[in-house]
């Protein structure tokens, strides 16, 4: 195994900024709480307002929108929860989002029903047009969740599209955008949502530090009782270093978006050709650095652990399962269940390079060819 290790899974997590990381240190050598109103507390009110700043503007919001939270799973409950209490009785839940959403709505008490997309992984407008035109004033305003990105494939939903629809039956429309902040443009005006949901180490920055932007239509409730931090809306001392390296890497990423697809399709192309992979979401509008691939007969914990072997880390679809490898919601909601167990994720980031990309390509063949000498039987062999 080479000692160089290579970093494919940046929707898990991406490596912290240098920017970031300086703007964290900073911010730890403060020595004021936000609140106070001596010069260390105006000092660290500053950083953290510079913040907010930065991660409006990187979403295309105002900076009177943005709350600061622990992570992009605060926000969303945060979000969820809020519209439970404004009356929401019914939660239309896309059928592909990250499993906190789904998980918080079943825990609000609401109802919840999943919204269905196509074999692509693209949630069918037809569908939610007709479920609305037969709402009940009984369940309370519409509540829906689309995500703006999938974190296992990387496609990219038609948020506007839904947003109109939505709004037309007097709805909310909330977008977890964790996955797609950073790695494309986004403007949360154009788009119309009435919350998004963000997170720091998704981008670059430090975990445990997210932010939910809000559109005056929302509202909110708090979570978090006693202080009046973040708006009213969640009380206790802010995370300055983690909001401060939440904004510096947002600041940066704003004007370094990088377009990864010729290399992803590039390895696609090859996977495909050698060794008859299928790519999940394939023919829909993807995030340009991520790529899920299907290898029947090929098990994920035995992809991720030949490719770690290889100095090459990369994950089986969502890494928020507390480490396990299971079989992909998403996967199952496209229609494919029988390629649910196996499914790889490789996705690349702000210090990716095209050579690992091709070294993942050369390491991820050699395994499946050492796989099938094992197993002529399976698929693909």
């Amino acid at each position: 195994m080479t000692s160089e290790r290579i970093y494919l899974d940046h929707n898990a997590t991406a490596p912290v900024r240098p920017e970031a990381e300086s703007a964290v240190l900073a911010a730890l050598r403060v020595s004021g709480n936000p609140s106070s109103v001596h010069a260390n507390g105006r000092a660290a009110r500053a950083m953290i307002e510079q913040a907010r700043l930065d991660v409006a503007a990187l979403i295309g919001c105002g900076t009177g929108a943005v709350v600061f939270t622990s992570g992009g799973a605060e926000a969303n409950a945060l979000a969820i929860e809020s519209a439970v209490k404004a009356g929401a009785r019914r939660l239309i839940i896309g059928a592909t989002e990250h499993e906190t959403v789904p998980a918080i709505a079943e825990a609000s008490g609401a109802a919840v029903e999943l919204w269905p997309v196509d074999g692509r992984g693209v949630a069918e407008l037809d569908w939610l047009s007709a479920r609305l035109a037969d709402w009940s004033a009984d369940d309370g305003a519409p509540f829906v969740a689309l995500m703006l990105a999938n974190n296992e494939t990387g496609v990219i939903q038609p948020v506007a599209e839904a947003a109109r629809i939505v709004h037309e039956a007097g709805g909310w429309l909330h977008v977890d955008a964790v996955q797609a902040a950073g790695k494309i443009t986004i403007d949360f005006k154009a788009l119309d949502a009435d919350t998004m949901s963000v997170s720091a180490h998704k981008i670059g920055g430090p975990q445990g530090c997210g932010a939910l932007a809000y559109d005056p239509r929302a509202k909110l409730s708090r979570r978090l009782h006693g202080g009046g931090q973040e708006r009213g809306l969640r009380a206790g001392t802010e995370n300055l270093p983690g909001i401060a390296g939440f904004g510096a890497a947002a600041r940066v990423a704003k004007t370094n978006i990088a377009d990864h697809a010729a290399w992803r399709d590039a390895a696609a192309a090859r996977l495909k050709r050698e060794a008859s992979v299928v790519v999940m979401g394939e023919g829909a509008p993807r995030l340009s650095g991520t790529l899920c691939l299907a290898a029947p007969g090929f098990a994920s914990d035995m992809q991720v652990m030949q490719m770690d072997l290889a100095g090459i880390m990369v994950s089986a679809g969502s890494a928020c399962t507390s480490g396990k490898v299971k079989a992909s919601r998403t996967v199952l909601a496209m229609g494919h269940p029988d390629l649910g167990p196996y499914v790889l994720r490789v996705s690349s980031g702000w210090n990716s390079t095209a050579a690992d990309w091709e070294r993942f390509v050369d390491a991820w063949l050699g395994a499946h060819a050492r796989h099938a000498a094992r197993h002529p039987q399976f698929a693909g062999a």
